[in-house]
């Protein structure tokens, strides 16, 4: 934009979560220069670089979407004291342990006898 006096002023710009990833994706390129790009997408510098903090904190992550993909799984192999003789009553287990990582974000433990409640709203709070 141009005011009356003929000076230019800068429109402030809306930048989408995707695009604020590609420009600093561009930046960790080999070579690239902060400054070079920052001219290139309109941006100031100083921008990129607090994008760039965001983005190594996982805060410019590529969203969750909602999908049935399915998950890999790796089942460990269950211990001595795991294994039951046959014919020996089986008994409802009491102890045991889930990890789930998602890589880049976070990392999970659930133990045995973990709230639910308290589960679901982590794990919702990731999927944003």
């Amino acid at each position: 934009m141009v005011d009356a006096e003929g000076a230019e002023r800068r429109v402030r710009r809306f930048r989408s979560v995707a695009e604020k990833r590609r420009i600093v994706e561009v930046t960790f390129e080999p070579g690239a220069c902060v400054a070079l790009v920052a001219r290139t997408d309109g941006v100031n510098g100083n921008q990129i670089f607090a994008w760039r903090r965001a983005f190594k904190s996982g805060e410019l992550a590529k969203p969750i979407a909602a999908s049935t993909a399915l998950l890999p799984v790796t089942v460990a192999t269950p211990s001595e004291a795991q294994i039951r003789e046959p014919g020996a009553r089986q008994q409802p287990a009491t102890f045991g342990s889930i990890h789930i990582e998602f890589p880049g974000r976070a990392m999970i433990s659930v133990e045995s006898g973990a709230d639910p409640a308290l589960l679901h709203s982590i794990l919702e709070s990731l999927r944003r």
